[in-house]
């Protein structure tokens, strides 16, 4: 009988699957099957887990393997094993921009060996076959240096008398843990994008303000009167200064006070209706004053440690320069007109459409390097945060494009998504680049509401890529909860946003508790979108002295910096959040009890998590109210808290374990 031809294809696929062995799953994070990249934060703890596992009953290694995107020397980070076949890694990156990592597994062939002559040893055996086994393992190790010289003297030592207890040493266990052969080394078939941010991107608190409203009363604001706003702004805690657009108002279709769609001669206009014989969306509105001013104002503020965030919002009024030179560049309904902005059933009639794709399907090449170019324009002026207007309603081709590019030039830019839409519009938006979210939290106000958002927020998958912006309110919405809720409403939502998310934003007037809305709208009532606003800062009844305090604790606890050790505790009443911010890794533990009824005090009983210090429930705990400064003990698991929306709608707690300070 006539043996089978060889065949070639057969052959080939055994090859492949023989050279991996080892088993690879579920890494953790791996976005869309690395089609896009996890997110991570310079110097910080980026962790990596995977299931690895291989047949029979081996011992197994592994490692995670990371550099910069395109580089050729590779970090390598060992895995430890954690429990059922899951492994774990945690590795740094030094180095702002993209980077790529994978994941090797193989066969320990001496840690195997160790495990069972130990074995044998405690049943009396005799392990002298062994030892010879042992020396061939040794001699497919590989190393250099001190390892190298470390390994000359384990083999002289395994061949002598003491050969046992020389190889069964916790030394050599591990020098062989870092030479040793990898058997059957497998590597993951991909390698997998993260892109690393500075730590601004992850931990940002945000102050929105209008610069022509800082002006003296019935006067347009410019950017040297927006300097004389820089302290009270640095004084509240904030360290990012964002406006809307600051570029020149077109007069077509020019919108009223409160959005009237008849517009008298004095009225100013939205800022978001871009364009205007003074210029377009690299230009400045010339009542703001120049860009020499406006340069002057971004070298002012980072002396005072703030960084300027500007709106791109790519609107165009119909007087927008574009619109005459570059027609092709936004859309038209079929009889040629220009198609005006909508939301049906609102309209935008001061605004037109930037046309994004051409009719056979390709994208609009010259624009996009516009915006691409107009983004590069402004970071040639200092600004590397950017709140995008909407971006849901434009391409995720564009902005992965556009972001990538800008972050090719500038990886400190920070682009923040202003995109209430669709859960999963949102996420892709944030997958596609943007460094920062708007999010949901501005509707989401009962304990169910917010613990279920908050924990989806920081343990699916989203937590990778997503990082959520907790603004309380903005220019376009005024919440339906801080309408009625007076002081103590503003002071929760403050502490709830502030405290629950890494980055948090606030727009002028919250402060000031402002909320009277336009009857039956999530609307202010004489916008400021529309018109010049002019407060007293000072005003009774003002909450400034909440924001100072949760921002210095924020800046003060190291805990507070990681979103995503949030975690929920019980508290026994609806009306009460109880909630704590862990980073063992410099023992810090910050925790909060808010109050979500602006109308009624709760006096209710909770749950200290003394678990979570591997603490029995009778145990005593030391705490620090990081409101008033005191120290006291909390003897026990059970205990019993009043608040007052009158006094103080809420409470904050460091935890001091026993044998830390």
């Amino acid at each position: 009988m006539k043996p089978p031809k060889v065949d070639s294809a057969a052959m080939s696929r055994l090859s492949g699957l023989a050279a991996n062995r080892m088993a690879i799953e579920a890494i953790d994070p791996e976005i869309d099957a690395g089609r896009f990249a996890a997110k991570a934060v310079i110097d910080r703890p980026f962790v990596v887990e995977a299931d690895l596992f291989g047949d029979g009953h081996e011992v197994f290694g592994a490692s995670v393997m990371s550099r910069q995107a395109g580089g050729k020397t590779w970090t390598e980070a060992r895995m430890r094993h954690v429990e059922n076949d899951r492994w774990r890694a945690t590795l740094t990156f030094d180095q702002l921009g993209r980077h790529e990592y994978t994941i090797l597994a193989w066969r320990d062939l001496f840690a195997a060996w160790r495990r069972d002559t130990a074995k044998k040893i405690a049943a009396g055996q005799d392990v002298g076959v062994e030892i010879q086994e042992a020396l061939e393992i040794l001699d497919r190790a590989e190393a250099k240096g001190a390892d190298l010289r470390a390994l000359k003297s384990l083999r002289k030592a395994a061949s002598g008398k003491n050969a046992q207890d020389a190889l069964m040493s916790d030394e050599t266990a591990d020098l062989m843990d870092r030479i040793g052969p990898r058997a059957n080394l497998t590597q993951y078939d991909r390698d997998l994008p993260v892109w690393v941010d500075r730590e601004l991107a992850a931990f940002s608190a945000w102050y929105e303000l209008f610069p022509r409203s800082t002006g003296p009363e019935g006067q347009h604001g410019t950017f040297r009167t927006v300097i004389d706003r820089l302290d009270y702004v640095k004084d509240l805690g904030f360290d990012v200064l964002y406006f809307p657009p600051i570029h020149p108002i077109g007069r077509t279709n020019r919108k009223g006070k409160n959005n009237s769609l008849k517009a008298e001669p004095d009225d100013i206009g939205s800022p978001y209706a871009i364009g205007s014989e003074d210029g377009g969306n690299m230009d400045v509105h010339p009542q703001l004053g120049t860009l020499d001013d406006f340069d002057a104002l971004v070298a002012a503020a980072a002396d005072k440690g703030l960084e300027i965030a500007i709106d791109v919002a790519l609107n165009a009024s119909p007087d927008h320069p574009w619109v005459k030179e570059h027609p092709d560049w936004f859309e038209r309904r079929p009889d040629g007109t220009i198609k005006y902005a909508e939301n049906p059933p609102k309209k935008y009639e001061d605004i037109v459409n930037f046309r994004y794709y051409l009719d056979n399907g390709d994208p609009n090449r010259p624009f996009w390097i516009a915006i691409r170019d107009m983004f590069l324009f402004w970071a040639s002026h200092g600004v590397l945060c950017f709140r995008v207007d909407n971006p849901h309603t434009k391409p995720f081709p564009f902005w992965e494009w556009i972001i990538d590019e800008v972050h090719a030039r500038h990886p400190e830019a920070i682009f923040l998504s202003e995109a209430f839409t669709r859960p999963k519009v949102m996420k892709r938006l944030a997958k596609v680049g943007f460094n920062q979210s708007y999010s949901y939290f501005t509707w989401r106000n009962t304990k169910d509401e917010l613990t279920e958002y908050l924990t989806e927020l920081t343990t699916e998958e989203c937590r990778h890529t997503m990082r959520p912006n907790f603004f309380v309110n903005t220019p376009d919405i005024n919440p339906i909860f801080l309408q009625s809720s007076g002081r103590a409403g503003f002071r929760t939502r403050a502490i709830l946003a502030a405290s629950l998310a890494g980055n948090w934003g606030l727009y002028s007037g919250f402060e000031l508790c402002e909320g009277t809305p336009l009857p039956g709208r999530e609307e202010y009532l004489d916008s400021e979108k529309y018109q010049l606003r002019h407060r007293d800062f000072d005003a009774p009844g003002n909450i400034k002295d909440d924001i100072r305090l949760i921002n210095r604790v924020r800046r003060d606890q190291p805990a507070m910096r990681d979103f995503t050790n949030l975690r929920f505790y019980p508290a026994h009443d609806d009306r009460v959040m109880w909630y704590g911010r862990l980073d063992p890794a410099t023992d810090n533990y910050v925790f909060f009890h808010v109050l979500l009824d602006p109308h009624a005090g709760a006096e209710f009983g909770f749950e200290v998590p003394m678990w979570e210090f591997g603490l029995p429930d009778e145990a005593s705990i030391e705490v620090e109210d990081l409101i008033h400064g005191n120290r006291f003990t909390w003897h026990g698991k059970h205990h019993t808290l009043r608040l007052d929306p009158d006094e103080r709608p809420y409470a904050i707690w460091r935890l001091i374990p026993p044998g830390k300070a």
